[in-house]
């Protein structure tokens, strides 16, 4: 058992815990919980270690002990709690090992996020993305750390389903060579709804406070927009999102539980 708030495991944690730096030069992150971690666990993630204590859920303890290879270890229950980022702690972390899922050869659906920088409105987004059908979501400069625990926790599991790469401009360029490019605005441009989004595409999606970049402006073949009450500025980055992208799904014919 872990007792010395100087044990290596738990200063590797508070690093992470921290800076996106940190978890680059660490090649690493971290998820709080028993979903995260069975989500994890389901993906085939590679996992460094999982670290527990007294408090673990019936279900948590059923989980660990099923795990074979991997490194487990209990720690004592304050020490744990301090080092988690959560106000409630579940009584388990991981730390899982840096390895980004890879974007198909031939995408017909990017989700770019620019300028997002509220977490729960990332990880939002990143669960409406991996649930919508998304190929890949990419990150601009200036959008937050899609692997910072407060995003991991609103994305519910959608960070193991679905590549998510951080890139430059001139990447992203590259990347949506062959893709029609859709930038929502606020206002102006086509109703979403008046728009052809059948064909492949990429959707950018600015930030709450800036919107759009520069950048984006100019990738932009095609703005589109999301009628709204003139009494209300504008909608909620990861509601507009959510919207779009099932725009997309219900053009091409795509069924879940809603008409083509």
């Amino acid at each position: 058992m872990i007792t010395s708030p100087q044990n290596p495991k738990l200063k590797l944690i508070r690093a992470l815990q921290g800076r996106a730096k940190a978890r680059r030069k660490e090649k690493a992150f971290l998820v709080e919980g028993v979903r995260l971690v069975e989500e994890a666990i389901a993906a085939k993630w590679s996992i460094r270690f999982i670290l527990y204590d007294r408090t673990l859920s019936e279900r948590g303890q059923k989980l660990l002990k099923k795990l074979r290879g991997i490194e487990v270890e209990e720690v004592d229950a304050a020490l744990l709690k301090a080092v988690s980022d959560t106000e409630n702690s579940q009584g388990v972390l991981a730390v899982l090992n840096d390895s980004q899922l890879l974007i198909p050869d031939t995408p017909d659906f990017l989700l770019i996020l620019d300028q997002i920088r509220d977490p729960g409105n990332l990880g939002t987004l990143l669960r409406t993305a991996a649930a919508g059908g998304v190929d890949a979501v990419l990150l601009p400069p200036k959008t937050a750390d899609a692997f910072a625990p407060k995003v991991l926790r609103a994305g519910m599991g959608a960070h193991f389903r679905l590549p998510i790469i951080s890139m430059t401009w001139e990447e992203i360029r590259t990347q949506v060579t062959d893709l029609t490019v859709l930038l929502a605005e606020v206002e102006g441009g086509v109703n979403y709804t008046e728009a052809s989004l059948k064909h492949a595409c990429a959707l950018i999606i600015g930030g709450e406070a800036d919107g759009a970049s520069k950048f984006a402006q100019a990738l932009a073949h095609t703005k589109i927009h999301i009628p709204i009450s003139e009494k209300t500025e504008s909608l909620n980055a990861a509601i507009a999102g959510a919207i779009l992208i099932f725009e997309i799904l219900r053009q091409r014919g795509v069924q879940k539980n809603f008409p083509a």
